[in-house]
C-alpha cells in the first residue's frame, strides 16, 4: 500500500511461473544482467517494456507493479484512523500535507477521497487563520467535484452532494445549498416515506432478520434526525420561550426514551449545549447552568469510555449496521480535539452573565483534563 514492489514482484512471478532470468531475458530482448538489475531493485524496466513483461507473466501492469489503486474499507479505516491521531498530536500543515501526499496516491479511489473530505471538515477549524480555514474548504470542494463528475456510485456521490453543501454552508453561501439540495432533499419525494417499502419486502420474502435490522436502523436514524432537527428549531427561535420549552420537553422525552446519552453521545451534547443557549439568551440563567453541567458530563463520559458507535438491549441489530460503516465504530474525531472544542464552546458570548458563577466552574472542571 505504501510503494511500488516491482522488484519482489518479478522475482515472485518468475519464481511461480518457473522460468530463469535468462528466459525473460531472451523475451524481453534485454541482458540477463538487466533482469538481475530489476530483481535487487538496482534499475527498473523501460516504461515500453511492462506492458509486455505484464504479459509474460499474465498479469496487470497494476498487479506487476505492485501498485493499488484501490483501497479495502479495513485500509481506508487503518488511514483514517491514523491521521485522526496525527491531527490531535502534530502540527497541523505537516498532517495535512500527509494526507494530500495519500490522496495523490489514490486519487480514483473515491471512497476514500470521501473520508479524506470528513477528515479535513472536522479538522480545519484547528487552523486558527481564516484566510488558511477557506484554502482547506476549497480542497474539500474540489475532491467532492472529482467524486462527483466520476464516481459510478449513485449513495457516495449523493453523499458527496450533501458533503458539498455542508462545506458551501461553512464557506457562507448558502444558496449553494440551496441550489445543490433543495431538490435531493425535498419532502415531496416518495423516496423519503418510502423505508417501509423495503422492511415489507424483506417480511414478504421471510427475511424477517433483514427486515428487523433495516427497521431498527431507521428508527435509530430518525431519532438522530429529530434530535438534529429540533437543535435547528432551537436555534432559530431561541427568543421564543414557549416554543423552546415546549421542544425542550419533547426532546428530553425523546433522548431519555432512546437512551441517547449513552447511544449517540455527540448528539446529546450537541442538543444540551443548545438549551443552555436558548436558556442564557432569554434570562434563564440557573436552568442554562444546569444544561451546561449535563453538557459537560456527557463529554466528560466520553473521554473516559473511549465512546464508539454501538446498540443496547433495545436495538439489538444496530451493531451489525455500524460496523458496515466505511469507518466502521471509530470517530471522525480524536477525543483530545473534542475536549478542546467542547472548552472553546464555553467562551461563546451568550454565557458572559453565568460566567463568575460557581456553577460554571463546576461545568469547566468537568472539561479538564
Amino acid at each position: 500500500m505504501n510503494s511500488l514492489r516491482i522488484a519482489e514482484n518479478i522475482v515472485q512471478l518468475r519464481k511461480q511461473k518457473g522460468v530463469t532470468q535468462d528466459e525473460i531475458a531472451s523475451f524481453l530482448g534485454v541482458t540477463k544482467a538487466s533482469v538481475s538489475k530489476w530483481e535487487n531493485g538496482q534499475s527498473m524496466p523501460d516504461i515500453m517494456l511492462l506492458p509486455q513483461l505484464a504479459t509474460y507473466f499474465d498479469v496487470t501492469v497494476d498487479t506487476l507493479l505492485g501498485y493499488e489503486p484501490q483501497l479495502s474499507k479495513e485500509q481506508i479505516q487503518r488511514i483514517y484512523s491514523e491521521l485522526v491521531a496525527n491531527f490531535a498530536e502534530m502540527p497541523f500543515e505537516k498532517v495535512f500535507a500527509k494526507s494530500e501526499l495519500l490522496v495523490k496516491r489514490y486519487y480514483s479511489c473515491y471512497s476514500f477521497l470521501y473520508q479524506v473530505c470528513v477528515l479535513w471538515i472536522n479538522h480545519f477549524m484547528l487552523v486558527e487563520e481564516k484566510e488558511r480555514q477557506m484554502e482547506i474548504l476549497e480542497e474539500i470542494l474540489d475532491l467532492c467535484d472529482r467524486i462527483i463528475d466520476n464516481c459510478k456510485n449513485t449513495g457516495l456521490c449523493n453523499d458527496t452532494i450533501m458533503m458539498r453543501a455542508m462545506v458551501h454552508l461553512q464557506c457562507g453561501r448558502p444558496q449553494e445549498v440551496i441550489d445543490g439540495i433543495e431538490e435531493l432533499l425535498s419532502p415531496y419525494r416518495v423516496t423519503k416515506q418510502s423505508d417501509a417499502l423495503l422492511v415489507q419486502a424483506y417480511m414478504m420474502t421471510g427475511e424477517m432478520e433483514r427486515a428487523d435490522a433495516f427497521a431498527q436502523m431507521n428508527m435509530y436514524l430518525y431519532v438522530l434526525s429529530l434530535v438534529g432537527g429540533a437543535i435547528q428549531y432551537l436555534m432559530m427561535h431561541v427568543q421564543e420561550s414557549e416554543k423552546c420549552e415546549e421542544t425542550v420537553k419533547r426532546i428530553d422525552a425523546v433522548i431519555e426514551a432512546y437512551h441517547m446519552e449513552q447511544l449517540h453521545q455527540n448528539s446529546a451534547a450537541a442538543y444540551q449545549y443548545q438549551v443552555a443557549v436558548c436558556y442564557c439568551v432569554q434570562g434563564k440563567n440557573e436552568e442554562a447552568l444546569k444544561r451546561l453541567l449535563r453538557y459537560a458530563k456527557i463529554v466528560r463520559t466520553l473521554q473516559e469510555n473511549a465512546w464508539s458507535l454501538h446498540g443496547d438491549e433495545y436495538f439489538t441489530k444496530l451493531d451489525q449496521w455500524i460496523e458496515g460503516l466505511d469507518l466502521g465504530t471509530q470517530m471522525v474525531r480524536d477525543r483530545k480535539i473534542i475536549l478542546q472544542s467542547a472548552r472553546e464552546n464555553l467562551n461563546n458570548p451568550v454565557f458572559a452573565e453565568i460566567r463568575e458563577a460557581k456553577e460554571f466552574a463546576r461545568v469547566i472542571a468537568e472539561l479538564a483534563e
